[in-house]
């Protein structure tokens, strides 16, 4: 019976998703269809996106709680980007190549801001990512004016919408930073510092394990991420509200995080457990709406599995 925490920690993600699958199979008109899995994997990508990021935040012991506000930034300035409203581009390619490249490197300097003020100041993660959370969507919001920015552009649009084999780019957008996030997590130097500092940032400072460069680059990485879902965002809506862009994503990321397996007090994580983890949320509420429950009981589960992952967690350390 003891090893039954242990088990259950280790591929409860793995059984919770895949009991979720064959009940929907079971229970929920049309969901072997191929409409049904690309709405599903188009409404994860953002999460899961976020949620690389943040899983490297939290695996160093810290939080990002602006990651929200770092895809609202994103996502008001590229429109102004290929849109031309700062400069004329000789072309709509380079506009939107500059409209994609900038957003997302501001994004990954405010990580940077983030990581900066936790290592230069000591100040709790928490706190210092609670100062972008309030001022980075207001940021953006004053950049626009507050105004509402509808456009068509499909060449910019197709990094959302656009398909690649039959799945849309932004799927393969996630699975390649899934990939390479999984890499460097678990087979570079880098990865096994991030561990090292969120196991014990003491010892690891002892085994000279640069821990200020590590927290801040991994607050960078978290930055880049939240830049990149913020631009699908868009993308997906063909619209950019500097209100609504990212609201409410940082919960869902670390949501993500926890129901995958990272521990949030730091020192182990799992990139994969995360895709899994925002998978099993977002099964979760596709499945509560098809049968017609309400939206509202979608938040009531997802808090019931954030409690029922930690409390795992704790068996698991215990």
């Amino acid at each position: 019976m003891r090893d039954v925490p242990a088990f259950l920690q280790r591929y409860g993600v793995i059984i919770a998703l895949l009991l979720l699958i064959g009940f929907n199979f079971a229970v929920t008109p049309n969901f072997a269809t191929t409409q049904t899995l690309l709405l599903n994997l188009t409404q994860v990508c953002t999460i899961v996106i976020v949620g690389i990021g943040m899983t490297l935040v939290i695996a160093t012991g810290g939080i990002d709680l602006s990651v929200g506000s770092l895809m609202a930034i994103a996502g008001a300035l590229s429109p102004m980007i290929f849109t031309g409203k700062f400069v004329d581009f000789p072309s709509l390619y380079v506009a939107i190549a500059f409209g994609i490249v900038i957003p997302v490197m501001i994004a990954g300097l405010f990580g940077l801001f983030n990581g900066w003020l936790i290592t230069r100041y000591n100040i709790q993660p928490i706190i210092a990512t609670l100062i972008l959370f309030i001022a980075g969507r207001g940021l953006a919001q004053v950049s626009t004016n507050g105004d509402l920015q509808v456009f068509k552009v499909p060449e910019f649009q197709a990094i959302a919408l656009g398909k690649v084999l039959g799945l849309p780019f932004q799927v393969w957008i996630m699975a390649v930073l899934v990939i390479a996030a999984a890499y460097v997590l678990k087979g570079t130097v880098f990865g096994r510092q991030v561990l090292a500092v969120g196991g014990n940032e003491a010892a690891a400072r002892l085994a000279g394990v640069p821990v200020a460069r590590v927290k801040v680059l991994v607050y960078f990485v978290c930055g880049l991420c939240a830049g990149i879902a913020g631009l699908i965002e868009i993308a997906m809506n063909s619209a950019a509200d500097a209100n609504l862009i990212g609201m409410g994503k940082e919960l869902d990321a670390i949501a993500a995080v926890a129901v995958g397996g990272t521990l949030l007090s730091g020192g182990r994580a799992t990139i994969v457990g995360t895709l899994f983890g925002a998978l099993i949320i977002q099964l979760v509420r596709y499945t509560l709406l098809a049968n017609g429950v309400p939206d509202a009981a979608a938040l009531i589960a997802k808090a019931v599995l954030i409690v029922l992952a930690v409390w795992l967690q704790r068996q698991g350390t215990a």
